[in-house]
């Protein structure tokens, strides 16, 4: 299994979600909020260049001359969109581009800034692989993670899947 950015993100917000999304159980395109998501994207793409690039198993969202800049609906979850950018950042050194990174929230709730900047170091990159390693073991599991029965998965798309 290839590891992509959604994946990335899934890990940090919730195993289960992740595991069941690599296993092909797709339960996003019923999401309300997952739509709302997908149409703010488009909206924003629009209006702007060098927009929804593909570039092997990623899409980055735009790319500019100094940064790559991912675009959230919101800041419900900082750490899980940070290592998304982390993980789009390092397949593009990887390839010899080296940008900076921007988070831009379209609804700010949680944290102080509509915008986040990150760099990629070292140290960093070293704590993505590990990541990326725990991810694969995640995978490569027979059972399912357990539910974590916090309030944000009222929200969730695998809301019914999980409690229903």
């Amino acid at each position: 299994m290839n590891i992509n950015g959604t994946l990335i993100n899934y890990y940090f917000h919730c195993k289960r979600q992740c595991y069941l999304h690599a296993n092909r159980l797709n339960f996003e395109d019923n999401s309300e909020l997952v739509k709302i998501g997908r149409a703010i994207h488009d909206i924003k793409s629009q209006h702007s260049e060098n927009t929804e690039i593909l570039l092997d198993n990623i899409k980055i969202d735009k790319l500019s001359k100094e940064y790559l800049t991912e675009i959230k609906k919101s800041d419900a979850d900082v750490e899980a969109s940070k290592w998304q950018l982390i993980f789009y950042l390092k397949i593009l050194k990887d390839k010899g581009i080296y940008r900076k990174g921007k988070l831009e929230f379209i609804e700010k709730n949680k944290t102080s800034k509509k915008v986040v900047y990150i760099d990629l170091n070292d140290n960093i990159e070293k704590e993505l692989d590990t990541y990326m390693e725990k991810i694969k073991k995640l995978l490569e599991h027979d059972e399912i993670p357990p539910a974590i029965n916090k309030p944000k998965c009222k929200k969730c798309a695998y809301y019914e899947y999980c409690y229903i």
